[in-house]
């Protein structure tokens, strides 16, 4: 089944989730930003869509109308948008619950939450990104998994209130994970070393915690107990009193934890 679709929204998921539902075979009909240049340059990696910076779809072709926002301007726009009869309305957000779309239009509505960091400068292949999926209505929800596994075989039915605990467990995977490595850039520019030194470990942790365990594969100075390595770290790391406080804390976890 091929859709008709709207995109309200023109950053990082917009940017990829477009064109990767135009190569599935759907049809993007519009694309909305409060910013019409920003629009117009999703539109130029789309075929037909028409950039619009106002919210009347009244006349839209699309049955599917899919914000993609930041969480903060979710609850705005559904609530202003102007919908045909019978359309879905759903949202993109991790930590965003269901609910936040109950005042809008929509007949029907749901969450098409896509388990992945974006970042425009870099391609992404939808076949290996998971998609969170839910809708109060099984029509509607049954539409969205069709949606979905035109993308990728990966779909799963989570409530909000699991998509939460999932969303909070993918920032510190993620965000936290990628927070540590620029600290560690910045630790070597200081230094004036090369970061590309460290990235044969980067990755042999990385993989090696997925492969067995990140418990069972835990390794360093904190685990050990070297309390004598542990203060001449944070000893350096007085140049900056916040980043020898993480180091600290962090430290102090792992010892409690095992």
């Amino acid at each position: 089944m091929k859709f008709k679709i709207a995109i309200l929204g023109t950053g990082n998921v917009a940017w990829h989730l477009g064109p990767a539902l135009e190569d599935a075979g759907h049809t993007i009909t519009e694309v909305f930003g409060r910013d019409i240049e920003k629009a117009s340059s999703l539109t130029k990696r789309l075929y037909v869509a028409e950039a619009k910076d106002d919210l009347d779809f009244s006349d839209s072709e699309a049955r599917i109308f899919i914000i993609s926002v930041s969480d903060h301007a979710i609850s705005e726009l559904a609530d202003e948008i102007i919908l045909p009869e019978e359309s879905i309305l759903v949202h993109t957000s991790g930590s965003v619950g269901l609910d936040i779309l109950g005042y809008s239009s929509a007949a029907y509505t749901g969450i098409l939450y896509p388990l992945q960091t974006f970042s425009k400068e870099r391609r992404l292949d939808f076949s290996d990104v998971p998609f969170l999926l839910e809708s109060d209505d099984q029509t509607t929800l049954q539409q969205l998994k069709k949606l979905a596994k035109s993308l990728s075989p990966h779909q799963y039915v989570i409530k909000s209130k699991d998509r939460k605990a999932l969303h909070v467990a993918a920032v510190f995977a993620s965000n936290f994970s990628n927070h540590m490595l620029r600290l560690s850039e910045e630790i070597m520019a200081r230094q004036g070393l090369d970061f590309e030194m460290l990235k044969p470990l980067i990755i042999e942790t990385i993989s090696k915690s997925l492969e067995l365990g990140a418990k069972k594969t835990q390794t360093g100075p904190a685990i050990r107990g070297d309390f004598g390595v542990l203060d001449e770290h944070y000893q350096f790391l007085n140049y900056n009193e916040q980043v020898a406080e993480i180091y600290k804390l962090i430290s102090q976890d792992i010892i409690d934890s095992y």
